[in-house]
């Protein structure tokens, strides 16, 4: 059983792993199960190029910031499980006891973080009925999101990045996943705001 699983593997996904895993040091995530899908085949930064974005050397390549991510993730908090060359198709029950069903395997979970992008392609059974158009997007584009309050969809169920309504900044999907990863410690710690930082002291 997983205490969270993040769907996708983008920036609003990473982001929101490693903010999860830099706490794996505070006593009320210690023990904590996280994990990721990782599967990025369809993700937009496939065909973006970075001079925009705060920390990121101007003419970097969308491609490499994503196998760079997995790397990253890997080395400095490798007790997230990466779950690569899986897709989700349906997600089952309610909270704390959901099931993610991939093309390939299921795994149980008490929370989601969706973070898939807003392509109106998405058909996560289970997932359709919070569907609705893009509020910060164009008409034209047909862009989706799913219905949510301040990130949070259902009880145990978060979106994150352009799917949560955001617009599609690499800095702003960053702060999206930074932000639940962050909600999500405030749980584990009974409440108590709560946010990791890294620090040289």
């Amino acid at each position: 059983m997983f205490d969270v699983l993040i769907i996708g593997g983008g920036v609003s996904g990473m982001s929101c792993a490693l903010v999860l895993g830099s706490a794996k040091n505070k006593a009320f995530a210690a023990d904590k199960k996280i994990g990721i899908f990782t599967h990025q085949k369809n993700s937009s930064l496939q065909e973006a190029i970075f001079y925009n974005a705060y920390g990121i050397t101007p003419g970097k390549l969308g491609s490499e910031l994503l196998t760079e991510s997995t790397h990253d993730l890997a080395a400095s908090y490798p007790h997230i499980a990466q779950i690569a060359n899986e897709k989700v198709i349906k997600v089952e029950g309610q909270f704390p006891e959901f099931t993610v069903i991939t093309n390939k395997n299921s795994y149980q979970t008490k929370s989601i973080v969706v973070g898939i992008g807003s392509a109106n392609t998405f058909d996560i059974d289970g997932l359709m009925e919070f569907v609705e158009p893009h509020k910060k997007a164009l008409p034209e584009k047909q862009r989706i999101q799913l219905k949510n309050n301040d990130h949070k969809v259902a009880d145990g169920i978060y979106a994150i990045g352009t799917l949560a309504g955001w617009r599609s900044q690499l800095a702003i999907a960053a702060g999206s996943g930074a932000a639940v990863a962050t909600d999500i410690l405030t749980l584990w710690n009974n409440g108590v705001q709560t946010h990791a930082h890294d620090s040289i002291r």
